[in-house]
């Protein structure tokens, strides 16, 4: 059996995500960051997340070592999403931004924020599976996170009791 890239695409979009920014520092202590929607916690001990990146991200070499930020966005943060996911600008002009303590450059009022060091990555078709140890973490008690659903942002309109 064939899959089509189109309906893959399709089906996979029928699964609502969160959205990410992943922010980190090349080499020459430039900052880096994407936006990213396949993420998710791998281990509770240690605490462990991963991510995945397409072999095509623009500043990809920054994210296979040293230290990354993970913020989980706000519904209103939407901006922000776009901004990250846009290639050939520079996605940190103008943008007032907090540092982590290993002077990863954040964005500010988001609802989850953690701090990792990359620990290993595998490759996988045409993406790259980033695999962190979470060293620190901060979050805020209330909000709505930004979603991606079937190629378009959402909130979340009520919870299910």
């Amino acid at each position: 059996m064939s899959v089509d890239d189109r309906t893959y695409r399709k089906a996979l979009g029928s699964f609502p995500t969160g959205v990410t920014v992943v922010t980190t520092v090349d080499g020459t202590g430039a900052p880096a960051g994407v936006t990213v929607s396949a993420f998710s916690s791998l281990s509770l001990d240690p605490p462990k997340v991963l991510f995945c990146l397409g072999t095509h991200t623009s500043s990809l070499e920054a994210f296979r070592s040293g230290p990354v930020s993970i913020s989980i966005l706000a519904e209103e943060q939407q901006d922000l999403s776009i901004r990250f996911a846009s290639r050939g600008v520079d996605k940190f002009a103008d943008l007032e931004m907090d540092r982590s303590a290993d002077g990863v450059p954040v964005p500010k009022d988001t609802l989850a924020r953690l701090d990792c060091d990359v620990e290993q990555v595998v490759e996988s078709g045409d993406h790259l599976i980033v695999i962190c140890l979470v060293k620190a973490l901060s979050f805020q008690t209330g909000g709505q996170p930004l979603v991606y659903f079937r190629g378009t942002y959402n909130m979340i309109g009520r919870c299910l009791p």
